[in-house]
């Protein structure tokens, strides 16, 4: 009978049991003695250690941007007309004043002759009224009537020149013929786009630099322009902005970029790098890198001291990064960083090297 009532108060006599080590506790002012599952912490910690030097390495201002060419122009037509040639290829590269299109001349040449022939008629005029009026036999009056017919034939024969030098369409820049527009047949009227040109020497690589960062950036300084290829080429900042984006804010900086052959082209996307201070910094591994208790990134090291070794948590900045290495500043010339083992130990743990450390 007592085995039954055992078994049917186990609970409230548990209770009873913890009530009664809490109240021993408090009127003793000493913690419960600690379960056996509780491993108390170890005064040395195993760790691996391993020797980093400080090596010189380039602060980078790194953004992303696109390359766009240094010029684009929409070949428009001055005076209207049938296409009646196309002398140069898409693709092909033109010099300033190549003819890129001719269009018919139509009844201009009927209308020059006429202008030509009544501008005669206008100079004999005038001729006559001139000498009439130095013998006094017509009023001045008329002679500035002829003289006014006469600029006006002039006027008419240079523009219908003018309108016929306006069929044959030339390029107004050096570059590549990017687009043929109008082609042999079409019809084109005054201001109507016949071909774009495009001017890829120099190119330009267009970023947007954070606010924190334009402070490093200056006209003139050296970058590199890395393409989707993995081509990189040199350059230099050609411009950066005083004003921000309103939405962004960031700066609009140009890189320009020589392209002499013209083989690189425009509007792909680029990867810009702006050194813009050399500095001694770590190469090391991005596991080893955490935070300390007020949130500053840093590495964990060993230190020798009065009762052997420490560790230390050391705040450090990150410079620069790759897929595999993180490249930071903060620490001495030469350090031993805890490579194994920086997650077991706190700053001020003692440690000890275990196998396989240096």
């Amino acid at each position: 009978m007592m085995r039954r009532w055992l078994r049917r108060n186990a609970g409230w006599l548990l209770m009873v049991a913890v009530v009664g080590l809490l109240a021993a506790w408090i009127a003793t002012g000493e913690p419960p003695p600690p379960e056996p599952s509780v491993v108390e912490r170890s005064d040395t910690v195993r760790v691996a250690l391993e020797t980093s030097r400080a090596e010189p390495i380039e602060r980078l201002v790194t953004v992303q941007g696109e390359i766009e060419p240094d010029q684009i122009v929409t070949v428009r037509a001055k005076t209207g007309g049938e296409v009646i040639e196309t002398p140069v290829d898409e693709g092909d590269v033109v010099e300033a004043g190549t003819l890129i299109a001719r269009l018919g001349l139509d009844d201009r040449e009927a209308r020059l002759s006429e202008a030509r022939a009544e501008l005669q008629r206008a100079q004999s005029n005038y001729a006559a009224a001139s000498r009439l009026a130095q013998g006094g036999f017509q009023a001045q009056l008329q002679v500035e009537r002829a003289r006014a017919e006469l600029e006006a034939a002039r006027a008419s024969v240079a523009a219908i020149e003018l309108d016929i030098r306006h069929t044959r369409i030339t390029a107004p820049i050096a570059g590549v013929l990017n687009k043929q527009i109008a082609r042999t047949g079409d019809y084109v009227a005054t201001g109507e786009p016949v071909a774009e040109i495009v001017e890829n020497d120099p190119l330009r690589a267009v970023v947007s630099i954070p606010q924190h960062r334009v402070g490093d950036v200056r006209e003139g300084q050296s970058a590199r322009v890395t393409f989707l290829d993995g081509e990189q080429r040199e350059g230099r900042v050609s411009y950066l902005s005083v004003t921000a984006d309103p939405a962004t804010r960031t700066f609009t900086a140009r890189v320009r970029l020589d392209n002499p052959e013209r083989s690189l082209p425009a509007g792909t996307s680029v990867t810009v790098e702006i050194p813009v201070e050399r500095v001694q910094a770590h190469g090391i591994s991005p596991a080893l890198i955490s935070q300390d208790e007020d949130g500053r990134l840093g590495v964990k090291v060993a230190v020798e001291g009065d009762e052997g070794l420490r560790a230390r948590f050391v705040p450090v900045e990150p410079v620069r990064a790759d897929a595999s290495r993180i490249w930071v500043t903060g620490l001495p010339e030469e350090v031993r960083l805890i490579a194994l083992g920086q997650g077991f130990v706190r700053d001020g743990d003692r440690i000890e090297v275990g196998e396989g450390g240096s």
